[in-house]
């Protein structure tokens, strides 16, 4: 009862406005303890953890920008490596181009010199078979003209040296009447 009479007595007399001065010493005793926790082992913590923090960002930033600057240069090289790879190709598209040429034209003189022996040849050949034609042409014209001659005349026309005579001037007139015809 002397705790209530103490509690009641000076709550009667006491000034509710103004703290009483041992809960203001156990209160300033506990922020103090408070305070030296927080200050001693808590903002050491968070500021390691912010210094933590930092550096972590920090070091993202740097690797990342580092990977930008990696990401640049392989991309520079890779730019260079096509346009490399683009000259390369018109280059060899280019001397594919040059090889066909050459080699077209290269087909076309083969094929121009085959014809020309292939003309030549034939050129040779109409003129032998001229020459054959003709020699024969006159062995049966003379023949013909020898059976008509020994008819016309009477009389039989078999001396070869006599007969041959007279297909040599049937043939000599008969290309001057041709030659006449011709300058005509």
């Amino acid at each position: 009862m002397i705790s209530s009479a103490l509690i009641l007595g000076a709550a009667e007399g006491a000034n509710p406005l103004v703290p009483n001065p041992w809960e203001m010493l156990v209160v300033a005793v506990g922020f103090a303890v408070l305070m030296f926790i927080v200050i001693k082992f808590i903002v050491p913590a968070l500021e390691k953890s912010y210094q933590d923090r930092v550096e972590a960002i920090e070091g993202g930033l740097a690797k990342a920008e580092k990977a930008q600057a990696e990401a640049n240069a392989m991309m520079a090289d890779y730019e260079q490596q096509l346009a490399d790879a683009r000259h390369e190709a018109n280059r060899i598209r280019e001397e594919a181009r040059t090889e066909g040429a050459q080699i077209v034209a290269e087909a076309k003189e083969r094929a121009q010199a085959e014809a020309n022996r292939i003309t030549e040849q034939a050129h040779t050949q109409i003129a032998a078979d001229r020459a054959q034609a003709a020699t024969q042409l006159r062995t049966e014209v003379g023949t013909l003209a020898t059976t008509l001659a020994g008819k016309i005349v009477g009389e039989s026309l078999d001396d070869d040296a006599r007969s041959q005579r007279v297909v040599d001037r049937f043939l000599a007139d008969l290309d001057k009447h041709q030659n006449a015809g011709v300058s005509e």
